[in-house]
């Protein structure tokens, strides 16, 4: 009879303690410890770990939930295959958007692999001390594209790669790294709105919408410089596709992206309020045909864009303040035309819909 009491005694107080870890805040973790919260420096732990056990080939090292997923350019794979048979080392250049307040981190940088160096984009979620999803877009030399977004990759590699290009810079620019002011800051919603509204400005870009950009505002893709390039600039009265000698605002007011014929599957999986971040993947459909021509806003009819079925998967982050997008970083790689990115439903991947999964 005391066997039993001192058991249901033990249960009692084992429930107790469950509860007040509950109630602080905690999260009990497998085997009835509690966890802390994980803050920026414990989530970009994280996928410093995971880089470490890539460049190791050993996924043994993570502390990986049941059940873990893991996509590569938007193939579902075991953890293990993939970038992990072929990686070498970490690489220099390391951009985080950082979301504590989910459990979401994401990344954009360089990695080594047997072939070179490439570019990475990388989203983890992390519950209970555990990553439960990895989601990774790998970004070769012979995948970088021709330059600007629209340009046809002929195939060849340039000399140095975005990669080599990323890690020569060593850091991102300072003012992904700087906290906007507390006042300041916005809501997580008003971010993504502000966010979406790039990518709506774009499908099938009209030179009429509402763009939310900054004066200073500047865009990189696969670490190439895609607006204000320093290069003569086209009048837009009689280009025939927008330049990377513009400005944001100036390459938007153009209506000369017209050819993106749809940019679906917006997945906002990362926001750091602290530092005005949003990060997103999302996949930009041309489908070529009578899409290439179209109406300028001044009225002459413009043909212009790839000619063939074209999609890019990209990974593709806004830096915003006080409502302006300020700067974009961007890495993408052509996958097959119409590809889902293996996170979301086919109607979902098919949806231009902006959707908020950092919850």
């Amino acid at each position: 009879m005391r066997k039993i009491t001192s058991i249901v005694t033990i249960g009692v107080l084992l429930a107790g303690v469950c509860a007040i870890s509950i109630l602080a805040g905690q999260t009990p973790a497998r085997g009835g410890a509690a966890t802390e919260p994980c803050d920026r420096a414990c989530m970009e732990g994280f996928l410093d770990r995971y880089l470490d056990a890539l460049a190791a080939r050993d996924p043994k090292q993570l502390p990986l939930a049941p059940n873990a997923k893991y996509t590569e350019n938007g193939q579902k794979l075991n953890l293990g295959d993939g970038i992990w048979n072929t990686a070498t080392a970490k690489g220099i250049y390391k951009l985080f958007v950082t979301d504590p307040q989910f459990g979401n981190v994401a990344f954009i940088g360089t990695l080594k692999e047997e072939a070179g160096n490439v570019m990475m984009a990388l989203r983890l979620k992390v519950a209970n001390r555990q990553i439960s999803e990895i989601e990774t877009i790998i970004v070769r030399p012979a995948a970088t594209g021709g330059g600007a977004r629209g340009a046809a990759p002929n195939g060849t590699p340039t000399a140095p790669t975005g990669a080599n290009l990323l890690d020569q810079m060593g850091k991102p620019h300072d003012l992904y790294l700087t906290a906007v002011p507390a006042a300041e800051r916005m809501s997580r919603e008003d971010l993504i709105k502000v966010a979406n509204m790039y990518f709506s400005g774009m499908q099938q870009n009209d030179g009429k919408g509402e763009y939310p950009f900054a004066d200073d505002c500047d865009r990189f893709e696969n670490a190439g410089k895609t607006t204000n390039n320093g290069q003569p600039k086209p009048d837009p009265k009689t280009a025939t596709t927008y330049s990377a000698a513009w400005s944001c605002k100036e390459q938007f007011e153009s209506g000369l992206i017209h050819f993106v014929s749809r940019i679906r599957d917006r997945r906002y999986v990362a926001v750091d309020q602290e530092r005005g971040l949003v990060y997103s993947f999302a996949f930009f459909d041309h489908m070529a045909g009578k899409t290439r021509t179209y109406q300028a806003p001044d009225g002459r009819t413009v043909t212009g864009g790839p000619n063939r079925p074209w999609t890019w998967e990209i990974a593709e982050m806004f830096k915003i303040e006080k409502g302006k997008i300020r700067r974009i970083e961007a890495i993408l790689t052509e996958p097959p035309y119409g590809m889902n990115s293996g996170w979301s439903s086919w109607e979902d991947g098919m949806s231009d819909r902006a959707r908020d999964v950092t919850k």
